[in-house]
């Protein structure tokens, strides 16, 4: 199996909300106040064209299997990003992939110059807390700015 991360590009808007959707129904998450909501899932490659955003792909074999973007915290005055849509299809979880997109991902946001890095995410999707744990993130009591995202019960920082 053939993996390459790169950035988007505007023909992968419709396979990127695809896998997207998809992960998420997987893990049950609902369809009200989560990533399910946002707008930007029609328009992922657009959505991330400001100076301190940034969305990879993952795909392997030509065919797009998940991703990960870093923007910067909705509705917050703070130095904060956000780790956002990080999903991956079955057949590419548990091999590493996860921990080096990540690592691509902290390295843009520190460039980027932001101070910490933010990311909610569901309850039951486990896998995913012990890499961001793995990775220097922390649970927090309370979220941080105004994401939409009020049915995501679970909440991490770290320091850049």
């Amino acid at each position: 199996m053939k993996i390459e991360i790169r950035e988007i590009l505007m023909k992968d808007n419709a396979k990127v909300k695809e896998v997207l959707v998809n992960v998420m129904k997987e893990f049950g998450v609902p369809d009200h106040g989560t990533a399910l909501q946002d707008d930007e899932l029609n328009t992922m490659c657009e959505s991330y064209q400001e100076n301190n955003s940034i969305y990879y792909v993952i795909s392997s074999d030509g065919y797009i299997k998940g991703g990960a973007g870093i923007s910067k915290l909705k509705g917050s005055d703070k130095n904060i990003c956000e780790l956002q849509k990080m999903y991956f299809l079955k057949d590419i979880r548990g091999i590493g992939i996860g921990f080096k997109l990540i690592k691509i991902c902290l390295d843009f946001a520190k460039k980027s110059g932001y101070e910490f890095c933010y990311i909610e995410t569901m309850h039951n999707m486990t896998a995913a807390q012990k890499l961001y744990k793995k990775n220097g993130f922390f649970q927090l009591e309370s979220p941080l700015g105004n994401t939409g995202h009020d049915s995501c019960p679970i909440w991490m920082k770290r320091k850049l």
